[in-house]
């Protein structure tokens, strides 16, 4: 009994002697007389009843005892009352025993079996079971330790076969049966005894034959565990005696893994060793940094070609796995060491053209070492896959550069890292052009182009200068194309040769694209128009959906740099009517609007799709393209419409809607924003106010982010002036009767030679009814007065013309034609195409400018990518 909960009246026998001793460690404990080891009880504790040991006079005595220094029979102090100094003397000869794993597991075996005993006395067969399913658990340890199985299970087993036996017959003679729970226990370990005893079979009939060998071989397989005695050191000790207080190791252990099994660094049990952390990949508990060390020392010890593939192979993988959830980025070290091993992977199979690395191969033997001369053909071929790594490397880089501040300075660093990504996907284009590996080489090339199609010339330049210090470099470089669009164009016609119909329609978006960014519009347009994947794209993935909204928006910015005011508006007016823009783009998740609540794993899926934000197109610069392309479409069609019923067919809704919430401004301040320019300078058009909306334009601070600045801004001048003039003739019309051309041209600054080919052009157009007088440099305006039976009668025209042109939509996509501007294939449908387009210029020419113009080549193109732009939902 602890002393602590000691009662009155209690007296000092030997137990407390015994237990004091216990309490106590050393040599001291031993060396101590009976009689001295007799504790003093702790004055806190006593009560009024002791026995005489409690009187105050011995109490006085044993605390002058106890405080006396010179007092020859001290008395032992408990444990928890003594001071640094007892601590001190006691710990200089407390020694430590350091016990093997293999001798504390066997410990635990014949502890759980002596608890089995137990409980077989007690009859308590739930205990058994549970003290047994350990004990299975602890030999599982034992054989993955490579021990041989020791006798005491063999001998525990047989017992408890023959208890069980026992148990089970006594248990159907007996009047009382035991309850259900130890009823239920009972047949559960009949049935594991069983499995138990048919699992080690082998085992338990050596025993059976002959115990005592068993026994002996047993202890011979079995190392004595040598005793390491520690001393423990002295806090206060001087340098020297530190020293020689180290303690000794012994080098006979060795490096165990998880399990306890042990990890040979060899070149000889390469293969084994990594047999066993194959086995462990995937499994619950599993150290991932201890494999990816496992691996990298056996890299070091390998000797062969095939032996440093094999573990490269395995190298990359664990690296990959390091990171196992989706959201989070693979960190950066990992990622660069990861890719140092896949180029030096790279480097060895086309070093030795003898070895070959691809996904599909015969079976084969991994535990064996592996030569060309021992195969048939003399290529050794192994199971991998280098593709897999290149995607795998891109794919953690692009989610590196989604996760990361795009504002801070990581940012910059993250992104030097795609000059060597680059160089590696370059390096293994090369290696599968030597192997001639068709599909995945095609994938690779893909990887390549993703990266320099949308990159200026001088940012694919840094890229492909990377290449230089390569020992292998693909067929297809910068240095031996010349130019960037001539690599881009060999690369995409190379994927245009591929089988998967993706891999096609990602390099033609990519070709568009490149073409739009060199501002060669009329090839980007021809080739999207030839490809026909407005009418697909809606079944493409989300990926290819994303890229193909891109294209067509760098195609609006190309038209609307190259001065194709009306092409431009109508390529970027169906984005733009979506008001979901960055979600289209990529660059921004859906805002949920009208309750509309996005699930976590949806929410998750827009943001993984994300682009990274050097690769943004950026949305003010956007809009305020469509904006002023679509004032200088709209402000002139406004003019020159009459009626109210047909002012409210716009062109552009978004910038109707603009205009209108302008107009209805009590008060208009100095504009702030891009939209506030464009909407003043809306007004300042309508009014004839040329050069004022000329100034509010050019002081858009945006323009400064477009390529070739200062040649756009003078385009768009020339633009203004241009529809400046226009709109000034649909307004004033009605109250001139002739008006001068030289007027005009010194109004509107424009040669007069610009003014007079305007007016003619409006007046063949039938948008204007006058005539040109050249002998008197006027021109002389018709008034024409619409009865009311005309006007109606425009109107029924206007909808039976629109009714029309619907049906013939809805014919297009029935038949599967090109959904919009009516050119299918063959006599028929060409000659129905060219009806078509005469039936609208005759409806054109019949409303007036109700559409701003004839249908030309720009306006067929506009209407087919009208309601062709998919959404990506």
């Amino acid at each position: 009994m602890s002393r602590f909960f000691r009662q009155a009246g209690d007296s000092d026998s030997d137990t407390e002697e015994s237990d004091e001793e216990l309490l106590t460690s050393g040599d001291e404990d031993a060396a101590a007389p009976k009689a001295a080891a007799k504790p003093a009880m702790s004055r806190f504790l006593r009560t009024t009843g002791s026995d005489s040991s409690s009187s105050d006079s011995e109490s006085s005595d044993e605390d002058e005892s106890e405080m006396s220094d010179e007092e020859p029979t001290q008395k032992k102090k408990s444990r928890f009352m003594r001071g640094d100094s007892d601590e001190d003397s006691e710990d200089e000869d407390v020694k430590r025993v350091v016990k093997s794993t293999k001798d504390k597991r066997l410990e635990e075996i014949e502890a759980t079996g002596k608890v089995m005993d137990n409980g077989l006395k007690i009859n308590d067969w739930v205990a058994i079971s549970n003290e047994f399913d350990k004990l299975l658990r602890l030999v599982q340890r034992q054989s993955n330790a490579a021990e041989p199985l020791p006798p005491f299970f063999v001998k525990t087993l047989l017992s408890l076969e023959d208890s069980l036996n026992a148990a089970l017959m006594k248990e159907k003679e007996a009047k009382k049966k035991m309850n259900a729970t130890n009823a239920r226990a009972l047949n559960s370990m009949k049935q594991k005894v069983r499995k138990t005893a048919k699992e080690f079979e082998k085992e338990v009939q050596q025993y059976q034959n002959d115990p005592e060998a068993f026994e002996r071989e047993f202890t011979a397989h079995a190392q004595p565990a040598d005793v390491v005695a520690l001393k423990a050191k002295k806090p206060k000790k001087s340098a020297d005696s530190e020293s020689d207080g180290e303690p000794v190791l012994d080098d006979r252990f060795t490096t165990v893994g998880k399990g306890g099994k042990a990890m040979s660094f060899s070149a000889d049990n390469i293969f084994k060793t990594l047999k066993l952390v194959h086995e462990a990949r995937g499994k619950k508990n599993t150290d991932r940094g201890e494999q990816i060390r496992i691996l990298e020392k056996l890299l070091e010890v390998a000797v062969t070609s095939y032996q440093r593939i094999r573990i490269l192979l395995a190298l990359v993988s664990s690296r990959f796995d390091y990171n196992s959830s989706i959201t989070s980025y693979m960190p950066t070290d990992l990622w660069l060491s990861a890719q140092h091993e896949v180029d030096q992977l790279i480097s060895i199979v086309v070093a030795d053209s003898s070895y070959a690395v691809q996904e599909d191969t015969e079976d084969y033997d991994e535990l064996v070492e592996r030569h060309p001369a021992t195969e048939s053909d003399g290529v050794v071929r192994i199971r991998g896959s280098i593709i897999s790594f290149v995607d795998r490397l891109d794919d953690e880089f692009t989610k590196s550069l989604q996760n990361i501040d795009p504002h801070g300075t990581e940012y910059v660093d993250r992104l030097k890292d795609e000059k060597v990504l680059y160089r590696t996907i370059s390096r293994s284009q090369a290696f599968y052009e030597q192997t001639s590996q068709s599909e995945p080489l095609a994938r690779v090339i893909m990887r390549r182009l993703e990266h320099i199609y949308s990159k200026p010339d001088a940012v694919v330049s840094a890229l492909e200068s990377s290449l230089a210090s390569s020992e292998i470099t693909p067929s297809v470089t910068l240095a031996s194309s010349a130019t960037t669009s001539s690599l881009i164009h060999s690369l995409c016609v190379h994927l245009y040769k591929a089988d998967n119909s993706l891999l096609r329609t990602r390099a033609m978006l990519s070709h568009i694209y490149h073409h739009a960014l060199h501002n060669d519009f009329y090839t980007a347009r021809d080739m999207l128009l030839m490809s026909h994947l407005q009418e697909s794209i809606h079944s493409a993935d989300v990926a290819t959906q994303i890229l193909y909204n891109r294209t067509v928006v760098q195609l609006g910015l190309c038209a609307f740099r190259c001065g194709l005011i009306k092409e431009a508006q109508a390529t970027l007016q169906d984005i733009f009517t979506t008001q979901r823009v960055k979600e289209l783009l990529a660059q921004g998740v859906h805002q949920q609007r009208f309750q509309q609540q996005l699930t976590p794993e949806q929410e998750k899926a827009e943001r993984s799709r994300q682009l990274p934000f050097h690769m943004h197109i950026n949305t003010e610069l956007l809009e305020a393209a469509f904006l002023v392309s679509s004032m200088l479409v709209e402000v002139p069609l406004l003019a020159s419409i009459e009626s109210e019923e047909q002012k409210r067919k716009a062109i552009s809704k978004p910038f109707r809607r603009l205009l209108d919430f302008a107009d209805r401004q009590v008060f208009t301040g100095p504009p702030e924003s891009t939209r506030d320019h464009i909407m003043q300078a809306s007004k300042a058009l309508q009014d004839g106010e040329w050069e004022k909306c000329r100034d509010l334009i050019q002081s858009i601070k945006i323009w400064s982010l477009m390529p070739e600045v200062v040649s756009v801004k003078e385009m768009l001048a020339k633009r203004i002036q241009e529809q400046g003039l226009r709109t000034y003739l649909f307004t004033y019309a009605p109250y001139y009767s002739t008006l001068s051309l030289s007027l005009l041209s010194r109004t509107f600054s424009l040669p007069l030679r610009s003014v007079t080919s305007m007016i003619s052009k409006m007046i063949w157009n039938e948008e204007l009814s006058a005539s040109l007088d050249q002998s008197t440099g006027v021109v002389v305006f018709h008034r024409i007065e619409h009865s009311r039976p005309q006007q109606l009668a425009q109107v029924i025209a206007d909808k039976v013309s629109a009714l029309l042109e619907q049906n013939e939509k809805v014919l297009d996509i029935k038949l599967g034609g090109s959904g919009g501007w009516g050119d299918r294939t063959g006599d028929k449908g060409e000659k129905r195409g060219e009806q078509t387009q005469e039936r609208r210029g005759r409806g054109d020419r019949t409303r007036g400018s109700l559409r701003g113009g004839p249908r030309g080549r720009g306006s067929r193109f506009a209407q087919g990518l009208g309601n062709q732009m998919t959404r990506v939902r």
